[in-house]
């Protein structure tokens, strides 16, 4: 097997995003729906919503628990935010499927997972909702990052996303891998590679498996390495920015591969220039978003890398 080619500037610039017409409209350039956040944890589709719209996606649908749709709404005016049936320990009712059904299948991309605190709840409700969208076969339907609580059910059965084959990517750090493949966190951490290569073979979806070094692999075993981030990513919030971005660019018209490495590099070259300006620990993952557009030009113009 190949070993993992380094993600850099010059990478990026050979493989570039989709970029809209002059004369397209915000419907050219994708919409996205963020299925997210919970009673306890808000803020987990807030930092998700706005990773979408700096990654450049047109629009954006939050669905949420109904009772914090409306505070999410007026944090974040760009969006509409519907509210949905809530459990009693504060998350998405899995009943809210057959609604989140038809919201998606309108939508180029779905982001299911940050800030969904209710792991029985937001795991049935994952596969319904897998189920429900696109027969098999169908190459209309939307494609799907999931991050977080939404990867819980999977590595017991990954049929549902089966169905979605060439259309998914995932986001785990080595505990949400652990629990995929179904082993130890230490064995993850000792043989990052290899743990990435076995998921993304078993839910047959691009892996970004988060971490000092984010390794993304698709289902062919090919494997990408980000290694030039800071120790500051490793923060409350960061990996709902990061799969917000991801979903943005897959929005847009990037393949899963694209939008998982084009996101990671984003993710991590916001940090970077965070630490120069802030320090190497302390920025805050909202500030993060506010440097993706920056990032992004500086590899159109040249001056990335």
């Amino acid at each position: 097997m190949d070993a993992e080619i380094p993600i850099t500037a010059g990478l990026l610039r050979g493989m570039p995003l989709p970029q809209p017409d002059g004369d397209g409209d915000k419907e050219t350039r994708g919409r996205a729906l963020v299925v997210a956040g919970s009673v306890p944890v808000p803020g987990g589709a807030l930092l998700a919503g706005i990773g979408v719209l700096r990654a450049g996606a047109g629009k954006l649908q939050i669905a949420t628990v109904a009772s914090v749709a409306a505070h999410l709404g007026l944090a974040l005016p760009e969006t509409l935010v519907a509210g949905l049936p809530e459990t009693p320990d504060g998350g998405i009712a899995a009943e809210a499927a057959p609604t989140l059904a038809e919201r998606a299948s309108h939508c180029d991309t779905v982001l299911i997972g940050p800030g969904m605190m209710d792991e029985p709840a937001t795991a049935a409700l994952t596969a319904d909702l897998l189920r429900r969208l696109k027969p098999d076969g169908d190459e209309n339907g939307p494609r799907f990052v999931l991050d977080a609580g939404a990867l819980a059910g999977l590595g017991r059965d990954p049929a549902p996303l089966h169905r979605h084959e060439g259309r998914v990517v995932v986001t785990p750090h080595a505990g949400e891998m652990a629990g995929l493949l179904g082993c130890p966190r230490e064995q993850v951490m000792a043989e990052p590679l290899g743990s990435a290569r076995q998921a993304a073979a078993r839910l047959r979806a691009v892996v970004a498996l988060k971490g000092g070094c984010t390794r993304i692999v698709a289902p062919d075993g090919r494997a990408w390495a980000y290694r030039e981030g800071t120790v500051g990513l490793a923060t409350s919030g960061s990996g709902d920015t990061l799969a917000g971005i991801v979903t943005g660019l897959l929005a847009r018209g990037a393949s899963p591969e694209q939008a998982a490495i084009w996101g990671v590099y984003l993710h991590g070259e916001a940090g970077n220039r965070l630490s120069r300006r802030i320090g190497p620990l302390g920025f805050l993952a909202r500030e993060l978003l506010a440097e993706i557009p920056a990032v992004m030009a500086s590899l159109a113009d040249g001056t990335g890398g």
